[in-house]
């Protein structure tokens, strides 16, 4: 076996065991025979280079931290280098409050959910990338297996009140932290001015109560915030629920309006692959839909929620929507921003197909500004 390929491996087999949410890239792709596709833009909104979270369980992360840069971009003009593990390490933090306190009854694992680097930044601040970088000593890669590992040993132990004093762990999973990702930051220098992270947050000009989370199911009323139940709400967030044709205006609306959109998704699919995220209307053809177009699936309310609640929809990857492109046939698709490298998908990027996201996105959060305005007045937004 090739050694090089056991911490890849590792880190793949503990995010199925801990569910995480979040699809690791293929060590290699399906050979299939050329693509037939050819793609025009539509639409682009500035945004920063791809990212690559590499062998670690935080697609949430870097999909929001892409989010949150092209947020600054809009509004400052300037592009910023936020740190992805800087929010890891604060998650961790309230992933560990949560477990511990619920004496293990809740969900300790590496994925998450975009509102959470939002919520932390509120309390923890952020701060730019080479600041903290999240790898401490020699360390090159991001792979969070061993953090993983001794993490969720402790907060078992914590939660299952086998250690004491019981807030030990205030001081115990930060220790952790530190050893994996590197000392926790309180003061820094940057473009030569002193800020704490706070101080950080705040210069970079975003308004994080701006930022809401929408969704569609009709488990909840539409019009109203609930608590959408899914594994990864570790926070236990509220998200504004809409009838689907509106929650997929609205994310027209946005990318008409120069907002991006953060997006938790599904990317466990056959359609889910080499750039492409489609739902082919036939099973005979998911192999062929990979390579040339062909006819979708026409994705109603009550069949989105029927795979919601069957689970063959669910929340594992989290991704970033910058735009569209068109095909030659005149379909639309989202131009969705990955965090496998450039060199992944679509120079790192997926072309998301309406039904698909009809069908197989969960939420998207984005600017509440990039609402349209009758939804904006029927949320009280």
């Amino acid at each position: 076996m090739n050694t090089a390929f056991l911490p890849f491996l590792a880190t793949a087999l503990l995010c199925l065991h801990t569910f995480t949410a979040c699809h690791h890239q293929p060590v290699k792709a399906k050979e299939r025979k050329p693509s037939q596709y050819r793609f025009q833009p539509v639409a682009d909104i500035p945004t920063t280079p791809v990212a690559d979270q590499q062998s670690s369980g935080t697609c949430w992360c870097f999909s929001t931290t892409s989010f949150l840069e092209t947020e600054i971009l809009r509004i400052t003009g300037q592009e910023t280098d936020l740190s992805e593990m800087y929010f890891v390490r604060c998650a961790y933090i309230y992933k560990a409050r949560n477990y511990i306190m619920r004496q293990g009854a809740a969900r300790f694992s590496e994925g998450g959910l975009n509102h959470d680097p939002v919520i932390s930044a509120a309390e923890f601040g952020m701060v730019p990338q080479n600041v903290y970088t999240g790898l401490p000593g020699k360390d090159s890669v991001h792979n969070h297996y061993h953090l993983f590992k001794e993490l969720k040993e402790r907060v078992d132990s914590y939660a299952q009140k086998k250690i004491h004093p019981a807030t030990a762990w205030k001081e115990e999973v930060p220790g952790i932290l530190d050893k994996y990702l590197g000392p926790n930051v309180k003061t820094f220098t940057w473009k030569g001015n002193a800020y704490t992270p706070q101080s950080f947050m705040a210069a970079t000009g975003l308004r994080l109560s701006d930022y809401v989370t929408i969704t569609s199911f009709t488990h909840a009323p539409f019009y109203k915030r609930f608590i959408l139940n899914i594994p990864a709400n570790h926070l236990n967030e509220s998200f504004y629920n809409l009838p689907l044709d509106e929650y997929i205006a609205n994310i027209d609306h946005a990318l008409a309006n120069g907002y991006s959109l953060a997006l938790d998704t599904d990317a466990t699919e056959n359609g889910f692959a080499d750039g492409l995220a489609v739902i082919a209307d036939r099973e005979e053809d998911e192999e062929k839909i990979l390579t040339e177009p062909a006819p979708e699936k026409k994705v109603t309310q009550a069949y989105r929620q029927q795979e919601f609640e069957n689970f063959n929809t669910t929340d594992d990857h989290n991704m970033h929507i910058t735009g569209k492109v068109q095909d030659q046939t005149g379909k639309i698709y989202y131009k969705v921003k990955n965090s496998w490298g450039a060199r992944s998908g679509k120079e790192g990027y997926y072309y998301m197909s309406i039904p698909y996201i009809r069908l197989k996105s969960i939420s998207v959060m984005l600017h509440k500004n990039g609402l349209a305005d009758s939804t904006r007045a029927r949320l009280n937004l």
